[in-house]
């Protein structure tokens, strides 16, 4: 029997190629046509493994949150509540910068994606073991995605114009803001790292220690 000419298709292959195409061009140029013709099938086919292109995006999102690292959360790990909350910050934001466009639809929520549920599930099950109460627990863990959805969802430094005569005489305190693009990524990932740490140190005067809940 002859070998067919392309890869038979699976949930694995269409949101793969899913999100790539978000990642190139947008969550906008995500259709059902144009993801048929990239993978060299008729569109109908993919209905075979999603039903809706809502369904479709809540898979290439989850494969995003798949991204995530939570090990820092599993038993054996010996971290505490804070450092393990600062490494998965860092690898949550990791994902997210790799593929910007779909932080929009991250911000809605978990929904029913597994990944994004046993992410949540690890968050506040490592904050109510360390001894935060579960009210409390609770909005950390909508804390800490605000802070790292928000840190990935635009760059600080290259929303400023690199126009230096723009700043010249109305703006004196923004001297030197043309040059900021220029210098993004660090900027951006400092920013990130001051605001982690600051976060991190704020909740730990409030850490109430183990025995009480709310």
């Amino acid at each position: 029997m002859a070998r067919p000419r392309t890869p038979l298709l699976s949930r694995d292959r269409i949101v793969t190629a899913a999100l790539a195409l978000v990642d190139a061009e947008g969550l906008e140029a995500l259709s059902t046509r144009r993801l048929a013709a990239g993978l060299s099938v008729s569109g109908p086919s993919l209905y075979n493994h999603f039903a809706t292109k809502d369904e479709l995006l809540d898979a290439v999102v989850d494969s995003v949150m798949g991204e995530v690292d939570l090990g820092m959360f599993g038993e054996g790990s010996g971290a505490d509540w804070r450092s393990a909350l600062r490494d998965w910050a860092r690898s949550y934001r990791a994902a997210l910068s790799a593929h910007p466009n779909i932080v929009p639809v991250l911000a809605q929520g978990p929904g029913r994606r597994p990944n994004a549920l046993r992410l949540a599930d690890a968050v506040f099950g490592c904050l109510v073991d360390a001894g935060w109460p579960r009210g409390q627990a609770t909005r950390i863990g909508a804390l800490m995605r605000y802070f790292i959805t928000g840190s990935a969802l635009a760059s600080f430094a290259a929303g400023f114009p690199e126009d230096a005569r723009l700043y010249a005489t109305e703006y004196p305190h923004l001297g030197e803001a043309h040059l900021l693009a220029e210098r993004r990524r660090a900027i951006d990932d400092g920013a990130f790292e001051t605001g982690l740490e600051a976060l991190l140190d704020g909740l730990a005067l409030r850490f109430p220690g183990p025995g009480r809940r709310d």
